[in-house]
């Protein structure tokens, strides 16, 4: 591929901008990624996705949010660079892992199209309820129907990482208002030491919930794998849902199964975008 190339993937209407470590001539700075993803002065994107070696799996990411943070693991991140792996032929495997900052998780193309990975499976890893390991600030060891003060509202909250930070809020009735309101000021309270990414859930049935995500760094989301993830694992937990749930977000579905020892899978559909080259003059002005 060409120096420089991109290639632009959604998975559910969440986008991310995928690079190969060993083909870009700049560094990803905070400044570089935060001119990159921007709509009006780069290319747009919920994200970048950087393949980095690995001595640990098949294939090493690094998982970069829109503010430049770096995120430890993005559950439609992953399928998206699964389907990066397997459709531009660095594997031919149908089965690899891929190293995270959170942690190795095992990948599975399930259907493919034209030759094209299209229906990916990622072996998420183990939900952690555990405060400090999170983490959080309470002083429990879980923090599960936990009372959270937010300006003029009391949230009861549940918090599990599944590789990264996540606090499920139980709903009657979604409100997108009330998460765009709430949710950076939740994200960033102070019993979050790494921020937090924050989802209202509405269950629907023993094997269904609808979700709103605002995530970390990124903001308001139509969809997120990590976030599915995170929120199964509490209803879950809360014995609200069977061990298959269908989390349904305003990006689309995904299916997600707990294990009995409360690992995660998870499936869902990706569909690339476009494929192009950054412009010298881009690399310029990130260079500036």
């Amino acid at each position: 591929m060409n120096e420089n190339y991109y290639v632009k993937t959604h998975a559910l209407g969440n986008e991310y901008l995928v690079f190969n470590e060993e083909e870009i001539n700049f560094k990803l700075t905070e400044k570089a990624i935060q001119r990159i993803c921007n709509v009006n002065f780069g290319l747009g994107s919920d994200g970048i996705l950087l393949k980095v070696p690995s001595n640990k799996a098949d294939f090493g990411l690094r998982i970069f949010n829109p503010d430049g943070s770096e995120a430890e693991k993005s559950g439609n991140g992953l399928r998206i660079f699964c389907k990066y792996i397997y459709d531009y032929g660095f594997t031919s495997n149908k089965d690899f892992s891929v190293e995270t900052k959170g942690g190795v998780v095992q990948a599975k193309i399930i259907e493919t199209s034209n030759g094209k990975a299209k229906i990916i499976s990622v072996d998420m890893g183990k939900a952690n309820f555990h405060s400090k390991e999170i983490p959080t600030r309470f002083t429990g060891d879980e923090v599960i129907g936990e009372k959270l003060t937010i300006q003029d509202k009391e949230y009861e909250i549940n918090c599990v990482s599944v590789g990264n930070p996540h606090c499920v809020i139980l709903k009657n009735e979604l409100n997108i208002g009330e998460i765009k309101q709430y949710g950076h000021l939740i994200e960033t309270n102070n019993s979050f030491p790494n921020r937090i990414n924050v989802q209202f859930a509405k269950v629907l049935s023993r094997n269904e919930a609808e979700i709103l995500i605002w995530e970390r760094g990124a903001g308001f989301t139509l969809a997120s794998g990590s976030s599915s993830c995170a929120v199964a694992s509490v209803l879950r937990k809360r014995n609200l849902v069977d061990n298959k749930v269908k989390i349904k977000m305003l990006g689309g579905e995904l299916l997600i199964e707990i294990e009995d020892n409360w690992n995660v899978k998870m499936t869902g559909e990706v569909r690339e975008i476009a494929t192009g080259t950054l412009s010298d003059e881009l690399i310029e002005d990130l260079n500036a």
